[in-house]
């Protein structure tokens, strides 16, 4: 984990843990937070089905899908295996009012919308979308499918509110494989920045916020950097390292009318101590959390084409080893240096919803190989971190230990909660 995450890492997990005991008092329980939702699903057996597969989401089931869940409710298997899998309910319905009640709940006008893509492993080929591609959370290329997800930040509080897979070329254009996934006709192929310029054109208008941040993924796209500032959005987006930029402003070289083009690092690697500026991120438990930063007005360039004026952020940390990060941002130049790192840190909250979601909300957990398994299994994941983040908040105890509703005698407890 880099220094940025490690520097936000202490306060926010030290609140993940949330007991069962504590959901089971708690009137925010599964069946009651469900209630919002129900009205999603058009029949009393849809309804159903989900609250028991949120239900076993949130349990401490060693395996979340559909067959182990469908057990522990002594259900029928094939139900709940349907339901997950081809199930006719709308995921956009669902979703919608999970974007109203997170608004509800942590609107906040300096919120923050945050751009990530996470892998999901995958054995075999049948799976929509998988194919051998890099793999984040293996660290190599892997069978995977990839999904791009957008989370919000606000109050202090961190929430996934929207994903979409994405559909590699290659399965564009296979009709039998489309066909046998059950992947809609309108779909095609795009990059991940282009699915999340998309979904954030959507989207951005139902929260409140006053930043966009993301990886590298996105912020090297200088088009999308483009579409943003057109929009009227303010980002700051990491880059690649070796980006190459034009600094705006310092002693010009001997002879040059401009400075000349080099990598972002590079240039960053040449500035004396006295250019840096120490900037505190979080009070850590053994002192201040701290980077040193640096930002100045440049031009980014990609092959033959220069682009607008924006501000370079790099950011080093402070300690034994030295991690650089390198951000490109279209802030005005009287925003400050401490606003755009703790922008910048604040990506990280939308990778400790993955680790949370892969690690006690199911995430990962399923089998289903359709377009339509996929986007409902990650919906209800999504109420699921939702519901846990409620929990937490509303409970407002550190330390902790588990936070899935008990299995077996235990449930009717949660249930009446």
């Amino acid at each position: 984990m880099g220094y940025a995450a490690q520097s936000l890492k202490w306060p926010i997990l030290s609140n993940l843990m949330v007991a069962p005991a504590d959901l089971r008092s708690s009137v925010s329980g599964p069946v009651f937070f469900f209630r919002r939702y129900r009205s999603c699903f058009s029949h009393i057996q849809q309804a159903e089905a989900a609250r028991i597969y949120l239900e076993g989401q949130l349990s401490d089931l060693p395996r979340k899908t559909a067959e182990p869940i469908a057990i522990d409710h002594d259900v029928d298997r094939q139900r709940i295996q349907y339901f997950v899998g081809i199930g006719r309910w709308k995921d956009e319905a669902v979703r919608a009012e999970l974007r109203r009640h997170v608004v509800q709940e942590i609107g906040d006008p300096e919120g923050i919308l945050i751009l990530d893509p996470s892998s999901f492993p995958k054995k075999g080929t049948e799976s929509v979308g998988v194919k051998r591609q890099w793999c984040g959370r293996l660290g190599k290329v892997e069978n995977s499918q990839l999904g791009v997800f957008i989370g919000y930040v606000g109050l202090g509080s961190a929430a996934l509110v929207d994903a979409e897979l994405y559909l590699p070329r290659e399965w564009t254009r296979d009709p039998k494989r489309r066909k046998k996934c059950r992947v809609p006709k309108d779909v095609r192929f795009r990059t991940t920045a282009h699915i999340a310029d998309e979904r954030l054109k959507i989207l951005s208008p139902q929260f409140p916020h006053a930043w966009v941040t993301g990886d590298a993924e996105f912020g090297r796209a200088a088009w999308f950097r483009r579409r943003l500032t057109r929009r009227v959005e303010r980002y700051v987006l990491e880059v690649p390292s070796n980006t190459l930029i034009r600094p705006l402003e310092g002693r010009l070289p001997k002879g040059r009318r401009k400075h000349p083009f080099q990598q972002a690092l590079a240039w960053a690697k040449a500035r004396p101590d006295s250019a840096w500026t120490r900037v505190r991120v979080a009070d850590g438990e053994q002192g201040p959390l701290e980077v040193d930063a640096l930002s100045v007005p440049v031009q980014a360039k990609l092959r033959t084409r220069i682009g607008p004026q924006e501000r370079l952020l790099v950011t080093r940390s402070v300690g034994a080893t030295t991690e650089w990060k390198c951000w490109l941002s279209n802030a005005d130049p009287s925003i400050p240096i401490e606003t755009l790192v703790r922008v910048a840190g604040q990506r990280h909250r939308i990778e400790e919803c993955f680790q949370r979601g892969k690690g006690e909300a199911g995430l990962d957990h399923y089998e289903v190989r359709s377009w339509i398994g996929w986007n409902h299994h990650i919906t209800l994941s999504l109420l699921a971190l939702w519901y846990l983040t409620l929990t937490q908040r509303r409970l407002g105890e550190k330390n902790i230990r588990r936070h899935g509703p008990a299995r077996g005698r235990n449930r009717a407890a949660t249930a009446s909660a």
